[in-house]
């Protein structure tokens, strides 16, 4: 199993020089298993890129959406694999509050987007499992979901296949003001003995408690979350679009610092777009 950013910041891309590092496209992680399976995690700014990679292939699609606020949807009308006719994309929608699965689609329409989507000629399938069903199987793969903490909430995910073991846990605020749709003990549990948790590190504690129930994560919260559970390695992910590669250099190194205190074994490091990572030789 391979795993590749193709977008890391939260809430607005953010171009320009002081951020071409780790990148300023919105979220998207691409999966690939070892059978070919091919899923997508969001449909941030980051899935453009993705999209002409997989406009050269014709194997099936599987996007997993974690919710409809724009930096997880905003790049899906970008995507080229939409407009190829026939092409098979497979959408699990978020379990949102209210429940609007089709959200990503009713974006290409009305005053919004220029292209409706009901025009379009790709095999759009959305899969909607009941709300009590929290994993299923994904060919080769094992999909479990999770509930966030964040405002409309959503899903986080969970895969296991080829012998190792991914949580993509962003937008999800640890220590919510509002009630916990998961408490941290049952994030332990989800994400116990990952190969990897990406999850979200968009504030540090000197922006709090000002942005305290915007339902993102303190950096460092997210840090004793991996020790918690015991997982090997942990990607910052949904960069603010206020930091600079600077920025968040200076809180890769202080999420460092927090591992070493704990005289932990966690590897972190800030997710940034392009890295790839091959879990077969890790």
């Amino acid at each position: 199993m391979k795993l590749t950013f193709y977008g890391v910041r939260g809430s607005i891309p953010t171009p320009g020089p002081e951020y071409v590092v780790y990148g300023g496209n919105t979220a998207c992680c691409h999966v690939e298993l070892n059978d070919g399976t091919d899923i997508i995690l969001d449909a941030g700014t980051g899935i453009k890129k993705l999209g002409e990679k997989l406009a050269k292939t014709d194997s099936d699609i599987h996007l997993l959406l974690t919710h409809n606020h724009w930096d997880h949807i905003q790049g899906f009308p970008f995507f080229v694999p939409i407009y190829i006719p026939g092409r098979k994309i497979f959408v699990t929608p978020g379990l949102t509050t209210p429940y609007e699965p089709e959200a990503f689609l009713k974006q290409m329409g009305g005053s919004y987007f220029p292209v409706k989507y009901s025009s379009l000629q790709s095999d759009i399938q959305l899969i909607s499992y009941p709300k009590e069903q929290i994993s299923w199987k994904l060919n080769g793969a094992t999909i479990t979901r999770h509930s966030m903490n964040h405002p409309g909430s959503g899903s986080s995910y969970l895969i296991e296949a080829d012998g190792a073991k991914i949580a993509y846990i962003t937008d999800n605020e640890l220590y919510p003001p509002y009630q916990k749709e998961t408490d941290f003990l049952e994030w332990v549990s989800f994400s116990e003995k990952a190969d990897l948790i990406i999850h979200d590190a968009q504030y540090m504690l000197s922006d709090m408690p000002a942005k305290s129930g915007w339902g993102h994560s303190v950096a460092e919260e997210a840090v004793k979350l991996a020790m918690a559970s015991r997982a090997k390695r942990l990607a910052l992910y949904s960069h603010d679009h206020i930091r600079t590669d600077k920025d968040i250099e200076k809180i890769e190194t202080h999420c460092k610092d927090v591992i070493t205190v704990a005289q932990s074994e966690l590897e972190v490091f800030a997710a940034r777009e392009g890295m790839c990572i091959n879990f077969d030789k890790a």
